[in-house]
């Protein structure tokens, strides 16, 4: 189950999220120093929301991991599932010329289908 987790696409995120959970407290550090050198309400909210950016992505991360790890494993195989097609209704009432035009636009999709092959391709 945890296995998902080591492949290489994940370890890299894991490595990434911590850097830039790491960054965000520098970030706060900086704009804390320059708010305490006089730098106003801006710098000392920043300094506030720096941390804050950077425990909001961490819970984002943990419920994405979450969600990783109780997804089904088989799920991305293709399934045999049937997947109906329903044909587009053709409006012939109003506008002739927009009727035309759907007529036309109807046609180039029956020729459409009848070029794909057996396996929907």
């Amino acid at each position: 189950m945890w296995t998902r987790l080591l492949t290489p696409r994940w370890v890299l995120l894991h490595l990434l999220v911590v850097a830039l959970f790491v960054a965000t407290f520098f970030l706060g550090y900086w704009q804390l120093t320059k708010a305490e050198n006089g730098g106003g309400a801006v710098n000392w909210s920043y300094a506030l929301q720096w941390p804050l950016y950077g425990f909001m992505g961490l819970w984002f991360y943990v419920r994405m991991v979450r969600v990783e790890l109780n997804r089904d494993p088989d799920e991305e195989e293709p399934s045999s599932a049937v997947v109906l097609y329903q044909r587009p209704r053709v409006d012939t009432s109003g506008d002739p010329e927009l009727a035309a035009y759907n007529a036309y636009l109807a046609e180039l999709n029956e020729k459409a289908l009848g070029q794909r092959g057996p396996g929907g391709r």
